[in-house]
């Protein structure tokens, strides 16, 4: 097994050498294994979809994207700027804590870079770069910071090469560690940026497992392998957790390593934490990460895969029976065909995107929570969450199949068709009466955008194969060379 626990600089990068040499010829293996399943999948995507199938002028469409991000990025300089997120109804910036960290900023920066706005790309570096203090006495989400903040971070550097922004990152990082102090090694849900104090013992298998992208990508360019070690360790330590049948549940004490919810899925709480899985083992060839997925994959596909007369689903179960609890899916589970992609099982991805997408063209746009069981709405709202555009993104680069762009160009219609306001995007309250909410989250711009403009994009935007996302859509190369 693959353990990184050197502490001088000089042994971590033979280290990471010697693990891109040795899983080399797995992650040749496993493109071989995804191009042969992607053939499968193409060819029969492409006779069920001649019915439907469209012209679709990608440039065109890469363009509207590019002008809808424009369109919400000058709103939110004109009503928001200095702030956190744009509440488009109200017309003014909205903060997360007692001080501004720029989230928007931050987490909208690579797909500025991405869509080749370097004017304004430019201008929201260098104001990040002034402004952006971390030296902060807050509690702020170890989860969200880590996704949103050290990713957006790392990517933004990665695409440019500018130092400041891996000095912030690591800036970041190293208070985050203190939310690692607890008695199992995995972290506290929060911590204070400042003093390193930290409150939240009950987390979750995401809160969790959802941080070694970030952290071992951070190692990878400074050379210092206390952040990988750091955040493989509290997974390992949830990976060791799980049930006798191999499930995990929801919800768990991080200082005693007890279960306080049992409930396991793919959905919101859980989700990442498998998404990582795979993401790490293929980043960093780490074998230990391979070896969870194989088992944690195993364990969903017997327990929460469910094929019905409604479709192909992953729903809900008891982590220690594997009895289903319920037939729930919704707009956070939809991720998870993606991450079958990258684990070569491209067919079944692409039937449970399938599934998904016509709930979304039964209501014109996604519903939070959705009973698969008995076809009914659990939860109306629709929070401009991207996780579908995602899953589209990964099948049509797996297959090339043309179905996914008429995925990708319906999405993005009805978002302009039931969300869109006359300085941004807003949330919906209902999906059904398309009744209008508010805010515009940063995901939204670093994520949902990001993902269709990149189905349409010039060909060299970005190379596909090369990079890993981390679970908000930012980039890290897939490469062992630093700037």
């Amino acid at each position: 097994m693959v353990r990184i626990l050197f502490t001088r600089s000089v042994l971590s990068v033979m280290v990471l050498a010697v693990l891109y040499m040795s899983g080399l010829a797995h992650a040749q293996s496993q493109s071989r294994r995804s191009a042969s399943i992607g053939s499968e999948v193409r060819s029969r995507l492409r006779q069920s979809a001649e019915s439907e199938r469209e012209t679709i002028d990608k440039a065109k469409m890469a363009e509207e994207i590019k002008k809808t991000f424009l369109f919400c990025w000058n709103f939110y300089k004109k009503y928001a700027w200095g702030h956190d997120e744009l509440d488009p109804v109200a017309k003014k910036g909205s903060n997360w804590y007692s001080v501004p960290f720029y989230m928007m900023p931050v987490d909208a920066m690579d797909t500025m870079i991405l869509m080749g706005m370097k004017k304004e790309a430019d201008e929201d570096r260098q104001f990040v770069e002034t402004h952006l203090n971390f030296d902060q006495d807050v509690f702020v989400s170890t989860f969200e910071f880590t996704i949103r903040f050290l990713g957006g971070l790392l990517s933004s550097y990665e695409l440019t090469g500018d130092k400041k922004l891996l000095e912030l990152a690591r800036d970041l990082a190293n208070r985050e560690l203190a939310a690692f102090k607890s008695p199992t090694g995995m972290p506290y849900s929060a911590v204070n940026l400042k003093t390193g104090a930290v409150k939240g013992a009950v987390s979750n298998p995401a809160g969790v497992g959802t941080l070694l992208v970030e952290f071992g990508t951070l190692t990878k360019l400074t050379g210092d392998t206390v952040y990988y070690n750091t955040a493989k360790r509290a997974l390992l330590k949830l990976y060791s957790l799980r049930s006798g049948i191999g499930l995990v549940g929801d919800k768990i004490n991080v200082e005693t390593g007890e279960w306080v919810g049992t409930d396991c899925s793919v959905s919101g709480r859980i989700d990442s934490y498998y998404e990582y899985l795979i993401k790490s083992a293929i980043l960093f060839h780490d074998e230990d990460c391979r070896r969870m997925w194989d088992s944690s994959i195993a364990a969903i596909n017997r327990y929460l895969y469910d094929s019905t007369s409604t479709g192909v689903w992953y729903g809900h179960a008891d982590m220690y029976t594997g009895k289903r609890t319920a037939t729930m899916f919704g707009s956070l589970d939809a991720f998870f065909p993606g991450t079958l992609c990258l684990a070569g099982e491209v067919h079944r991805a692409a039937e449970l995107e399938e599934s998904w997408y016509k709930v979304w063209e039964k209501y014109g746009i996604e519903p939070e929570d959705f009973d698969y069981g008995t076809m009914t709405i659990r939860d109306p709202g629709y929070y401009l969450r991207p996780e579908i555009m995602e899953s589209a993104y990964y099948l049509y680069s797996y297959t090339g199949d043309p179905h996914y762009l008429v995925m990708g160009k319906t999405f993005f219609d009805d978002l302009v068709k039931y969300c869109k306001m006359d300085c941004g995007f807003v949330q919906l309250e209902n999906v059904a009466t398309h009744q209008k909410g508010r805010g515009m989250p940063s995901y939204f711009l670093a994520e949902t955008l990001k993902y269709l403009y990149l189905m349409f994009a010039p060909p060299g935007t970005l190379d596909f194969s090369k990079v890993i996302f981390n679970t908000e859509a930012h980039p890290m190369q897939r490469n062992w060379n630093a700037h």
